[in-house]
């Protein structure tokens, strides 16, 4: 701090720091730069481009919203206060408040890297907990109802499988093709994450191939024989789903793919390989799930174990009662 102790600017400047705002000295400019000013310059740096697709399509989408509003602001008056009252005004859909945050915070810590701004004012805003598991996994008996309405050879059957055995984001298993394989094993680096996924495909995904009529470089084509886009592909996956009996999504099938793994004990190093996620995050999700169920298994039984060992006599007190009758009747004999 600037000020001298005990002097009105001291405190003033002690008030800026605890509100997040910077802290100027009297000779200092302020920046009246806009926020439309600093998104348009962030949207033309190598970081934004960087980004997936989907994830600047979706960012796109929150920065107009955002901008119209508050697009005409000087970007170095943002404060953490302004940060959690937008993210307070989002907060009756949490999700939505998340990716939010996440979006301006990427604006803001590009921007102090590239000193075009002195501070973050989402430093220290905290996501808001959202208690949902977003897309529903699917179930057994789901897959059931699917496999009855579309047999193998259909392209709806092996856009299934390929989804369950490879795991893959509907944003690659539009491209994924022939190219992808050598022998057996299938790999593709994805468009989301950018990292590398390699996959052993079973013989029984392989007859499934086979069987079915695909593309030259996409096994999944619709029915002009053309692939799909991303969104084409998971309208059309859902409509069929619905026709099965089935009320969920593509990413469903990839979360019930990623639980069977996790209750088969992989690890989140081994699930952040098949599943592409560059962090362990997402992947402890499914491993922490079935670590719960495993040992609650484990001490269920320890506790029916001490149950039998310390109790039983207690919980069967006829028993105890019929072995003593019957000592007395054997004595008095």
């Amino acid at each position: 701090m600037r000020a001298e102790p005990g002097t009105s600017d001291f405190e003033a400047e002690y008030k800026r720091i605890c509100a997040g705002t910077p802290v100027r000295t009297r000779k200092e400019v302020k920046d009246k730069r806009s926020l439309q000013w600093l998104v348009d310059r962030y949207m033309e740096s190598r970081v934004w481009s960087d980004l997936s697709v989907s994830t600047r399509k979706q960012r796109s989408n929150i920065f107009t919203n955002f901008l119209e509003k508050a697009g005409k602001s000087a970007f170095a008056d943002v404060s953490k206060q302004d940060i959690e009252r937008a993210i307070e005004r989002r907060s009756h859909t949490p999700a939505q408040a998340n990716c939010f945050l996440k979006a301006v915070r990427g604006v803001y810590e590009w921007a102090v890297k590239s000193e075009l701004a002195v501070f973050d004012p989402t430093h220290g805003v905290d996501r808001l907990s959202d208690k949902t598991d977003g897309f529903e996994p699917w179930t057994s008996e789901d897959v059931h109802l699917f496999c009855v309405k579309w047999p193998i050879g259909s392209m709806q059957r092996l856009a299934l499988e390929l989804l369950m055995f490879s795991g893959l984001r509907r944003s690659d298993i539009v491209r994924a093709g022939r190219q992808h394989m050598t022998g057996n094993v299938f790999s593709i680096r994805t468009k989301k994450t950018n990292t590398e996924v390699t996959v052993e495909f079973p013989q029984r995904l392989l007859d499934v191939i086979s069987q079915t009529k695909t593309g030259d470089l996409n096994f999944i084509i619709s029915e002009h024989g053309t692939p799909f886009t991303v969104e084409s592909f998971g309208n059309w996956f859902r409509k069929h789903c619905r026709k099965a009996g089935v009320f969920k999504s593509a990413h469903g099938v990839r979360k019930l793919s990623a639980t069977m793994a996790a209750n088969a004990g992989a690890s989140s190093h081994e699930l952040m390989a098949q599943y592409g996620w560059a962090t362990s995050r997402q992947a402890e999700t499914y491993t922490k799930k079935a670590d719960r169920k495993r040992l609650g298994v484990k001490a269920s039984q320890l506790v029916a174990e001490q149950i039998e060992k310390e109790l039983s006599p207690h919980l069967n007190p006829s028993a105890g009662n019929i072995a003593n009758s019957t000592m007395k009747s054997k004595a008095a004999k």
